[in-house]
């Protein structure tokens, strides 16, 4: 058998493949192989109707998106000499429902920060764009005039191409049978070769689960069947077509569930039923290709009525053929990109719903992602590491299909989807439970997001002020009163042992690493100087360091932490579930506190200190901080000892006004002292001194990123993090809202919330210009709000609640 030596094994030959071994051959990377079971497309991408859109709800997904157009449209046509088969027809989404011209609102005003021009609809503006569509009922819709449709054949052809073209090898009908780890490189075993690699990358689409398994991982996606009908000759759009007129548009109802476009003089119809059907989840039929399955409309029969009675048209043309094909479908319908948890050199490009939309853009952000050491933009809602081992087999089918049933669901803020809820539980779930938690789902956990005073309350999405706004705040007044108790078992939690500790932990960030006993915040930098990781750092001893960081970062933040380790005399340990936390906060938390420990809470356990101490008998890691801005402690036990250690407090904490509180409105209070969040305002695309924690930046030791930081901080084109405060109005802002300056888009929102406790619309925002310090207006579904810089913190600036 052939022996290959290859700098990348990319493993499927669908348009994400392709579109990876395109990016990496044209960026330099010539020694790049690619290997498919069948032939190119087969899978999923060869039955896609080809649809490309610049509507997103994230930021770095839209530019996946938007690259994807420019990419089909302008530069493979170029370079070819040919054509993708791509179709500048334009598209709208239309609604009758109000919240859905809310979203719509919020979607346009995102796309003019990254760019785009998505514009409001009236039912007028939809008639004279779409004339074969009936508006009775309508409230609006949305305009992507930039939208179209490929031929995705054509496109993945013309990537192949100039792959080739480049230097990179394509071997078509050689299926991967095993791979394993061999002196430091990947060897896959393929029916025609064996293949030696440094890199390794699945992008096996439908194949995705299978490949995965073969690598050492349950990769979460699951393949779904999706059908649309091709009519035959409609009158209507032959007509057009005989008087010269443009392609009619896509169209979408959301609310109905179905999508209609152009095909030569007939139309498509997609559906998208609320019961999906999940096929071969443990594994494809070894012969399947170019394959599809038998028809079944009496699946979406009422969503095809619908359509027909909002286009009348739908019914001339007759049936001239249906496409039935599986999808895949990951946990939260967002491909998974990057690189694999815990395996070296192997990286993910899979799990795309949209697969043909997104593409082009998937394989140039992993491809700068595998030559930079970071992504080229935030990569947190694309990360593959976004879900854990507690993503097994219910859980990824539950929410495929779910994920299948809300492709057109409204994108509300705060959203919490119901399927397979419970995989990870608090050591005090029960008990949050009983007093009235709603719980959200982070990372796996089921989380306390607010409090309510009726048992089995829901929250009410909407893009206003919710149903839980008057609980919060009441949740707030009681912390910033009296006392509350929150929590916090969902942190990620790591302990560094070793003699080397200090000099490893010291080398992670951009801080130094604190003495014994006190606690600091470092981050964790790219190469290129944004912020990767931001790490709480509670030294316990010199060999033993405690470290904390967000709940959806665990998997990302494990990796980071063992690659960096290497060299050094240290452990490594993932304790996230082997310790719980309570967040004990408020004025009378050492009251509270006092009652159950002999440890001294005064003079001798000052700000940002941390005690091993005992709590009604109980070890605990106590930490001295605060991030709702009031004097308070971390208290961080075995998970054994949670429900006791919560008893007492509670019990002890009822006479002091003690009382729980939850995640919104801790973030609530967080936004009053300004404090930043990983993941919402510290991402990989800015750096430590642009998101405002630059007091934290020591460039006397060596860190990953430095000399790139150093370089930055002295860029006058750098960015800059600010908190505004906005006129208050019914509806708050959130992340993606645009800062205007007059006439010009120059920031946009990373968080927000109302501060209940200083009465303020607060964001914390970035400024793509500096300069641009006044006359700033928030744009929040569609209307401005006048915003001005807020130059400390509205709440306690000089953080004598946290000291005292």
């Amino acid at each position: 058998m052939t022996v290959k030596h290859a700098q990348v094994l990319v493993v499927g030959g669908g348009i994400m493949g392709v579109s990876l071994t395109y990016h990496l051959a044209k960026a330099g990377w010539s020694d790049v192989v690619l290997t498919e079971r069948n032939d190119l497309t087969h899978g999923s991408t060869w039955h896609a109707a080809g649809l490309c859109t610049h509507f997103a709800h994230d930021p770095t997904v839209q530019e996946l998106r938007a690259t994807s157009v420019r990419l089909y449209r302008d530069i493979l046509p170029e370079e070819t000499g040919g054509t993708c088969g791509f179709h500048p027809s334009g598209a709208m989404r239309i609604t009758s429902n109000p919240d859905r011209m809310d979203e719509f609102a919020h979607v346009a005003g995102l796309s003019r920060f990254n760019g785009h021009d998505l514009r409001l609809l009236s039912p007028e503006d939809v008639e004279r764009l779409h004339p074969l569509a009936r508006t009775e009922g309508l409230l609006g819709g949305i305009h992507e005039r930039d939208d179209g449709h490929v031929d995705p054949t054509l496109a993945t052809g013309a990537m192949a191409q100039v792959a080739r073209r480049n230097g990179a090898e394509i071997l078509r009908h050689n299926p991967v049978t095993s791979v394993r780890r061999e002196s430091g490189r990947w060897v896959a075993e393929t029916e025609r070769a064996t293949i030696h690699a440094r890199h390794l990358v699945n992008a096996a689409g439908t194949w995705g689960w299978e490949v995965g398994r073969m690598m050492g991982l349950d990769v979460p996606s699951v393949p779904v069947l999706h059908q649309y009908l091709v009519t035959g000759t409609v009158g209507a759009v032959a007509d057009r077509i005989a008087s010269g007129l443009p392609e009619l548009p896509i169209i979408r109802d959301p609310e109905q569930s179905w999508y209609v476009r152009q095909e030569r003089d007939g139309l498509i119809l997609g559906l998208y039923e609320k019961d999906a059907e999940a096929w071969s989840v443990d594994g494809c039929p070894p012969d399947f290709g170019a394959d599809l399955m038998p028809p079944d409309l009496d699946r979406v029969e009422d969503i095809i009525m619908m359509a027909m009675d909002r286009i009348p048209a739908l019914a001339t043309g007759g049936v001239r053929s249906v496409v039935r094909g599986p999808i895949t479908f990951t946990p939260d319908a967002s491909p998974l990109i990057g690189p694999a948890h815990g395996l070296p050199d192997a990286w993910l490009l899979t799990g795309s719903s949209m697969g043909v939309m997104e593409g082009g853009g998937a394989g140039w952000f992993l491809a700068r992602w595998m030559i930079d050491g970071a992504p080229p933009m935030d990569g947190l809602a694309l990360d593959c590491r976004r879900f854990g081992s507690w993503a097994d087999r219910g859980y990824r089918v539950e929410k495929a299909v779910e994920c299948f049933g809300l492709q057109f669901g409204v994108h509300y803020p705060h959203e919490e989807r119901a399927a397979a809820r419970g995989k990870r539980l608090s050591p005090v779930h029960d008990r949050m439970i009983l007093r009235g938690a709603v719980m959200g789902a982070a990372h796996g956990w089921e989380r306390p997001n607010w409090f309510s005073n009726r048992q089995g309350d829901e929250a009410v999405p909407s893009f206003r002020r919710a149903n839980w706004f008057d609980r919060v705040a009441q949740e707030c007044g009681d912390v910033a009163s009296h006392a509350g108790l929150a929590d916090m078992s969902a942190l990620a939690k790591f302990d560094v042992t070793g003699p080397d500790a200090r000099a490893f932990v010291d080398g992670i960030g951009a801080n130094r690493t604190p003495r014994p006993g006190r606690v600091g915040l470092t981050h964790a930098l790219t190469p290129a100087g944004g912020t990767q990781a931001e790490f709480a750092v509670s030294v316990l001893a010199e060999d033993h360091f405690y470290l904390t960081s967000a709940a959806a970062a665990e998997e990302m933040h494990d990796d980071l932490l063992r690659a960096r380790a290497e060299g050094f005399d240290v452990t490594v340990a993932r304790v996230t579930e082997d310790l719980g936390a309570l967040g004990l906060m408020g004025p009378k938390s050492r009251d509270v506190l006092s009652a159950l420990t002999a440890a001294d809470l005064g003079a001798g356990f000052p700000w940002l200190s941390v005690r091993r101490i005992e709590v009604a008998g109980i070890p605990v890691r106590a930490l001295r901080v605060s991030y709702v801005g009031e004097l308070g402690w971390e208290l961080h036990a075995r998970a054994a000892d949670m429900p006791d250690l919560f008893d007492s407090l509670e019990e002890v904490g009822r006479p002091h006004g003690l009382v729980p509180f939850g995640a919104y409105a801790m973030n609530a209070m967080r936004l009053e002292k300004g404090h930043r969040a990983w993941g919402a305002d510290l991402t990989t695309e800015r750096t430590p001194d642009e998101s405002g924690t630059g007091r934290m930046i020591r460039l006397d030791h060596e860190f990953i990123g430095r000399d790139a930081l150093a370089e930055r901080m002295q860029d006058a084109d750098r960015w800059d993090l600010v908190l505004l405060d906005l006129e208050t109005a019914e509806a708050d802002p959130c992340r993606a809202h645009c800062v205007w300056q007059g006439d010009r888009v120059v920031g946009i929102v990373t968080s927000a919330a109302f501060g209940h406790r200083t009465g303020k619309t607060l964001a914390l925002a970035y400024l793509r210009d500096r300069s641009a310090r006044s006359g700033l207006a928030v744009e929040v579904l569609g209307q401005r709000r006048a915003a001005r810089i807020l130059d400390h913190a509205p709440y306690d600036p000089g953080n004598g609640r946290m000291k005292a």
